[in-house]
């Protein structure tokens, strides 16, 4: 772990040096890095944080890691969907069986399951992009659970990074709105949860 931080630091300050680049200006080279890396997948997002970081501050820099993380996202879906679905079958379909719990989950719960997914690491990024469209949820859903499950993840992410960047900083704010947000969203869960239940019971009784 220490070496891939030591890693992602390094290409960091390569990339800062090398483009010159300054303020959002930076966003021309994070957001075609960021597809590119949605698409191949040879190095990790946890790059563009911590440049974004490095250039633009804590709250600046966690804004553009959700911006370029969404339109990602959304580019690779749309991707999987409409231009590259055969590509992406032959690339993805066999780790698809390893993970064929989580797409019968995201088949069930939809936005839920991508949110989820985007915040705890438990696959690669485009691979839950290329789920998302090949299961049954509505774009306009995935769009929603994309730009949720992205600021959850940037969040958590930037909670983990930020002090690489900044050793002296206080995290305690962000930290306690990154719970309240995890709390709010676990009850909005909960909530719909119980009512596509009481919905999924009331189809069993009318057949």
């Amino acid at each position: 772990m220490d070496q891939l931080d030591e890693w992602i630091q390094q290409m960091t300050e390569w990339l800062v040096e090398t483009t010159q680049l300054g303020g959002f200006s930076i966003l021309l080279l994070t957001i075609p890095l960021a597809i590119i890396q949605g698409v191949v997948g040879f190095f990790p997002f946890a790059t563009l944080l911590m440049l974004h970081l490095s250039v633009l501050g804590v709250a600046k820099g966690l804004f553009a890691s959700w911006l370029v993380g969404t339109i990602a996202g959304t580019v690779i879906y749309l991707l999987c969907q409409y231009l590259l679905a055969d590509w992406f079958n032959r690339k993805w379909m066999k780790k698809l069986e390893k993970y064929h719990r989580w797409q019968e989950s995201i088949d069930r719960y939809g936005v839920w399951a991508v949110i989820f997914l985007r915040t705890i690491p438990v696959m690669p990024n485009n691979l839950i992009s290329f789920m998302s469209a090949i299961s049954n949820m509505k774009t306009i859903s995935y769009t929603w659970a994309n730009l949720i499950g992205n600021l959850s993840s940037i969040w958590l992410f930037g909670i983990i990074s930020a002090p690489i960047v900044f050793p002296d900083i206080d995290l305690s704010k962000l930290i306690t709105s990154y719970v309240l947000f995890l709390f709010i969203l676990g009850i909005v869960f909960i909530i719909r949860h119980r009512q596509m239940t009481r919905r999924e019971r009331r189809l069993r009784v009318n057949k």
